[in-house]
């Protein structure tokens, strides 16, 4: 098994200045170290270290951003505690880390619907994209979950939907789409939601209820 090192010092010999450039375009500025490494070669590199709790700890504290998206990845969700949820998420400076964080390995955890709610309503932008992403990767990821998990996130989409911030709004959209995708039972309920969200006087509500709308009307539905 390798160690954190020489896993960082893998990284570093696979580098792009380029891609790190064309990440930073879109939207991947974190304060730590971008290597620019596409997320195939990522993944695979996790494989190799799948539920490594351990060695996904020392990843993350390294603060090379190709590190933490590896230890998010690699990580095993049954070994998650809370205070590291809130630890990792109070590091997330961009949404690459924090969807990594989120749709991968905090939204099978057991405190996921308890942290979506509360992170939900933090102020911070990639805390408040956190709980969103979360709801939309527990609509995707967790087929044992009842509809009234999801029908009591609606409050909390509607809540932030005006928040005008780029990375909050989308995620709010995502968790509304995700939501709405799941059956059809949530798919009325999501569509009912886009439409009292889209009398909100904000731009950024009407933008996410138009296209929430515009997907669900060609939604199809999981496999429970």
């Amino acid at each position: 098994m390798k160690t954190v090192e020489q896993i960082v010092a893998h990284l570093r010999t696979l580098a792009s200045p380029r891609d790190a450039e064309g990440q930073r375009r879109f939207g991947i500025a974190p304060q730590g170290e971008l290597l620019g490494i596409r997320a195939p070669v990522l993944r695979e590199i996790a494989r190799a270290h799948r539920r490594n709790h351990a060695l996904a700890l020392e990843l993350w504290a390294t603060g090379v951003h190709e590190a933490r998206i590896i230890a998010a990845l690699a990580d095993d969700p049954k070994a998650v505690r809370r205070s590291q949820m809130e630890r990792w998420v109070r590091d997330c400076d961009n949404w690459a880390v924090t969807d990594a964080c989120c749709c991968v390995l905090f939204d099978r955890t057991p405190f996921a619907i308890e942290k979506a709610r509360v992170w939900s309503g933090r102020r911070a932008e990639f805390v408040k994209r956190a709980g969103f992403v979360l709801m939309a990767g527990m609509a995707v990821h967790r087929k044992e979950l009842p509809d009234e998990v999801f029908l009591e996130f609606f409050p909390l989409i509607r809540r932030e939907a005006v928040d005008e911030r780029n990375f909050v709004k989308k995620a709010v959209n995502w968790a509304l789409r995700q939501i709405g995708k799941r059956n059809p039972c949530l798919r009325r309920a999501a569509v009912a939601e886009a439409k009292r969200i889209q009398k909100l006087d904000s731009p950024s509500a009407r933008w996410i209820a138009a296209d929430a709308l515009r997907e669900l009307a060609r939604a199809t539905f999981q496999r429970q």
